[in-house]
């Protein structure tokens, strides 16, 4: 009877030692791999958050074309004005953490750059610095020269 049970158990095909280490091995460099690519993930989605300079570069770019046509009228309270077909104001308001374009009087806006804790406007013959300091840190500078003093 002992023979008859041994030679049946021999038919049946076994999950061997070699094949489980090669499972394992299988299974950990997957785990591997996908531990190594969320760390990547993590690192890339990090430097997206802190990097700043594309908004920078877009904030320089939109000034830019709204000043290249306008006429200079002031600077006040912090904030630039000007003319084009209408009157604008530039600046940041107390409550809010963000650069903005509105109307001369204050109504309406338009964000420019996030982000910002405080700023400081100044002109001298035509030569508007706007200075901002950003709540992650670090300052930015813009400055924008009017022709013959507009």
């Amino acid at each position: 009877m002992k023979k008859k049970f041994w030679n049946s158990c021999r038919k049946i095909r076994a999950f061997t030692l070699l094949e489980c280490l090669v499972a394992l091995l299988a299974i950990s460099g997957s785990v591997l791999v996908l531990s190594g690519l969320t760390k990547l993930m993590h690192q890339q989605i990090v430097v997206v958050q802190d990097d700043n300079t594309k908004d920078w570069q877009i904030f320089c770019q939109q000034m830019r074309v709204e000043l290249e046509n306008a006429h200079f009228d002031k600077v006040q309270n912090n904030f630039l004005y000007v003319t084009t077909s209408k009157a604008l104001r530039f600046g940041k308001t107390v409550t809010a953490d963000d650069f903005r374009k509105s109307a001369a009087d204050g109504t309406g806006y338009q964000p420019m750059i996030y982000g910002v804790k405080s700023t400081q406007i100044t002109e001298k013959n035509g030569l508007v610095d706007i200075q901002l300091n950003l709540e992650r840190g670090g300052k930015r500078e813009f400055l924008y020269e009017f022709s013959n003093g507009e």
